[in-house]
């Protein structure tokens, strides 16, 4: 405190700021005592999250991992090859010139063109069904669901031996019976490709309602404003209010939708694999790709080298489509 006189005013000078005690930089706490937190707060995040980490690292990652090692080796027979076995990129060279492999993604290419827009249409109808519902909305909503709970292994059973089985019998013979129409052998039918019919069914049905439960989540999102307003314009209900109110607002849900299927469309098989296959095997046609990778792996040569660089080729394919969707969609762009 400093005095100025006897009438001079009082200054009064802040006391010395104190510097926050630094503990010593060379002292690292443990890593247990670093994971844990302080006062042990993470005791429960690690008991509950733990074990499906250690499990998604040892049956996931692990092997992912392994079938990158395996690609650069030729791997005949055995998951562990030896130095003397590496062969560098020639597994990739061999499996991009492979004109079975390049002919497995032409059979995913048109899967994908074929699936992609049937089940975007038809989820995205019965979406739009199920939420004008006043009544009995919820168990819609369940029944249409319920085919998402079916293994694909199951309904591809059902699908082969109940509903397209041989020419004489079958759901499908019976009824074009009805008509006087003459059976087909729908999945060994090739000029006209009858199978495709089969294969495409079985998959809408399957995965129609999830993408419904999609659909319907982004239709409860649109405020009931935006259609008073549209009224107010002279839009009319129907078309016009679908066309310029709800498809817009359900851009983000669309592109979401968009590359599920997309990504599920390269992963399939068991509907291919259980449809197609039989005692003698499997047909020289329809195969996506890890049909073809399945057999290249595991078949008769038990190529795993072979097979595993095909897997990751796959891998990097899946990756790259979804990363040009996403920047061609905007997806993850703020909106103006």
């Amino acid at each position: 405190m400093t005095v100025g006189g006897s009438g001079g005013a009082v200054a009064e000078h802040p006391p010395p700021s104190r510097t926050p005690a630094v503990p010593d930089a060379g002292r690292r706490r443990p890593l247990g005592a670093r994971l844990l937190g302080p006062q042990r707060r993470n005791l429960w995040f690690w008991a509950f999250v733990g074990p499906f980490a250690l499990g998604l690292g040892l049956f996931t990652y692990v092997p992912l991992a392994w079938s990158v090692y395996l690609s650069f080796f030729d791997a005949h027979n055995t998951v562990s090859p030896s130095g003397s076995d590496f062969v560098g990129l020639g597994n990739y060279t061999a499996m991009v010139t492979n004109e079975a492999f390049l002919g497995s993604l032409g059979t995913f290419a048109l899967f994908t063109v074929f699936i992609v827009p049937a089940t975007y249409a038809l989820s995205l109808g019965l979406a739009l069904m199920v939420n004008r519902l006043r009544i009995a909305q919820a168990f819609f909503r369940s029944v249409f669901f319920l085919p998402t709970a079916c293994s694909y292994v199951v309904a591809a059973v059902i699908w082969k031996l109940s509903i397209f089985n041989g020419v004489r019998f079958g759901l499908a013979n019976t009824v074009l019976g009805w008509f006087g129409a003459d059976g087909t052998a729908w999945l060994s039918t090739t000029d006209p490709p009858w199978y495709w019919l089969v294969i495409v069914t079985v998959r809408l049905w399957l995965q129609a309602g999830f993408y419904m439960i999609l659909f319907l989540a982004g239709l409860q999102r649109i405020s009931p404003q935006l259609y008073e307003a549209a009224a107010v314009d002279g839009a009319r209900p129907g078309w016009q209010t679908f066309r310029y109110v709800t498809f817009p607002q359900l851009r983000a849900t669309s592109v979401a939708v968009v590359l599920l299927l997309v990504i599920n469309a390269f992963q399939a098989f068991d509907e291919f694999y259980n449809l197609l296959s039989d005692a003698r095997g499997y047909p020289p046609y329809a195969r996506p790709p890890l049909v073809y990778l399945y057999y290249t792996a595991l078949g008769r040569d038990q190529n795993l080298g072979l097979g595993s660089a095909g897997a990751v080729i796959l891998a990097l394919i899946i990756a790259l489509a979804t990363v040009v969707q996403a920047r061609w969609f905007g997806l993850g762009r703020k909106e103006e």
